[in-house]
């Protein structure tokens, strides 16, 4: 089955930008971009789908494929960034000047909302407490152990089902280069991945994830970013964006979770999307010390 869709995105849209997020840095097995196109591999409720997104000539083209093809081509608008609401973002940029600037540098940069919460939350339970490559490592790992060929031209898989995680034992993970703790976080979040699919929106979600024993309001926070479209999700516990926020508002080389808050609090409602503005623009507060070092637990 293939469903097409067209539609035309905001004026200054900036197409790879915008949906870059929803990927694995360097390769992810579930999608590609390249050349001005995104193809992603989705679980829907209707049946796997694949995704294929063009943004050519001030025009966005949505084609889906497989027996899910058009729950994903009617979620495409989201999936692309265009349902993100700027509403009031303009007038809170302006009180500062640096915001302001990379709010207009960026102004064609839209939040991508997925609607799906398991694939996200599998990437963020992955990243807790390590460094990038290792998480992302595992996450390529795990996709392709896992995962089922996607529908569509592009060799792709789809996200590991939750129900095929739900039912592995913890040592399997083990060789992906993820430790007991992580894998346990994992195993209750995919037994409980269809109580989760069925929240309206980023605060209920939030509520449902941290009831979890292993997940706080960082996971919480990168998972209702891109499955909701949430501008304000702020991820309290990172290792970097304290510093950085306090870095580029108070002129601060460190700061904690509490002040970083108590800055952003004048963006409420965007604070989100303010932490993404100092991404993009390479904002970084002066780093002091060795690098966390890269680890393999397969290797323990």
């Amino acid at each position: 089955m293939t469903v097409t869709r067209r539609m035309t995105p905001p004026e200054r849209y900036h197409f790879g930008v915008s949906v870059r997020p929803l990927l694995v840095p360097k390769h992810d097995p579930c999608g590609v971009l390249r050349d001005g196109e995104l193809w992603i591999a989705s679980r829907t409720p209707e049946g796997p789908a694949t995704l294929h997104l063009t943004c050519t000539a001030g025009e966005l083209v949505a084609t889906g494929h497989g027996p899910g093809a058009a729950w994903i081509v009617d979620r495409a608008d989201a999936i692309a960034g265009l349902r993100d609401d700027l509403t009031g973002f303009t007038e809170l940029a302006a009180s500062n000047p640096l915001v302001h600037r990379l709010a207009r540098t960026f102004a064609g940069v839209r939040l991508p909302a997925t609607g799906q919460i398991f694939p996200r939350l599998l990437r963020a339970i992955l990243e807790q407490k390590v460094t990038g490559k290792e998480a992302h490592r595992a996450y390529r790992a795990i996709c392709r152990h896992l995962g089922e060929p996607a529908p569509g031209p592009v060799d792709l898989v789809l996200p590991p089902d939750p129900a095929a995680i739900a039912a592995t034992p913890y040592w399997t993970f083990h060789p992906f280069g993820v430790e007991q703790r992580r894998t346990q976080t994992l195993l209750r979040a995919a037994t409980v991945a269809a109580r989760l699919d069925e929240c309206t929106g980023a605060a209920e979600a939030t509520r449902r994830m941290t009831a979890l024993p292993g997940i706080g309001p960082w996971t919480a926070a990168e998972v209702v970013r891109y499955a909701f479209g949430d501008p304000d999700a702020v991820s309290v516990g990172d290792f970097h964006i304290p510093n950085t926020v306090a870095w580029a508002l108070a002129g601060e080389a460190r700061g904690t979770d509490e002040r970083m808050l108590e800055l952003l609090e004048p963006f409420r409602g965007h604070r989100g999307r303010v932490c993404d503005l100092f991404a993009l623009g390479g904002i970084g507060a002066p780093k002091f010390g060795p690098r966390m070092p890269i680890r393999s637990f397969a290797r323990f």
